[in-house]
């Protein structure tokens, strides 16, 4: 049928990938052409855009093969990428449309841009930052992409990069709290699907800005609309705030 969007889904056995499948077969407008996991090597070409939620290290080999031949467009929700994979991404993207994102939520991404909103104008003197993240038990990267990607929006509002504020493990006698540090917390336990508080603390009050994820679903229709979104677009690296609309592609 003209008009339908052919899309693969590389992690098609685990918990995100059946949630995307679930989505995919409801909707009319898009042709499920491909399901595989990381070890298989499916026929790209019958693909306008594949979405991968496996793992770092088979995300990069994914994107390695579609830009070695010039497509189909990314979808990546895989995260714990190490910065050189993180390079191998962008070098694909040269190449081929790619939208990689540590959460497709339309609310946590309208909880970025509040997050760094409010690191703009709470001052670091006076406004400790903590992050605190609760994933399931099977989850093995911490903190979590989408953790990482508060960090990076309160860094930003600070004017820092988080690499250069991020506060690192805390366990035994450490020093004191360094002034304008941004701390993580991590819970890994049961069935938890995502909990995000960032945590704006100063001596005589606390501010909190939170999401809560209740079912897979959410993140599975958010990846298809990037999909949807990313098909046709000029090579490039997005974040779900392009495909939002909250920043200029």
């Amino acid at each position: 049928m003209a008009g339908l969007v052919h899309i693969g889904l590389a992690g098609a056995r685990g918990r995100m990938g059946r949630a995307v499948s679930e989505v995919l077969d409801r909707r009319s407008d898009v042709v499920t052409a491909a399901r595989f996991d990381r070890t298989d090597h499916p026929d790209l070409s019958v693909c306008d855009v594949v979405i991968d939620f496996t793992e770092a290290a088979a995300s990069v080999e994914l994107a390695r093969a579609c830009a070695e031949t010039g497509g189909p467009a990314l979808v990546i929700g895989a995260t714990g990428f190490t910065p050189e994979q993180d390079a191998e991404i962008e070098r694909a993207a040269e190449r081929i449309a790619v939208v990689k994102s540590g959460n497709f939520s339309l609310g946590v991404n309208m909880l970025i841009g509040l997050v760094a909103q409010a690191a703009r104008r709470l001052p670091a003197a006076e406004w400790d930052i903590e992050i605190v993240e609760a994933h399931h038990r099977m989850k093995r990267d911490a903190p979590s992409g989408t953790a990482l990607m508060l960090g990076e929006a309160a860094a930003d509002g600070r004017g820092h990069d988080l690499d250069d504020v991020r506060g690192r493990l805390r366990e035994g006698m450490g020093d004191e709290r360094p002034v304008g540090e941004i701390g993580f917390s991590a819970v890994r336990a049961g069935g938890i699907v995502g909990e995000h508080q960032v945590i704006f603390a100063a001596q005589d009050e606390i501010l909190t800005l939170a999401h809560s994820a209740r079912d897979r679903a959410l993140f599975a229709r958010g990846a298809v609309m990037a999909a949807l979104w990313v098909k046709g677009r000029s090579r490039g690296l997005y974040g779900m705030q392009n495909v939002l609309g909250f920043q200029q592609s």
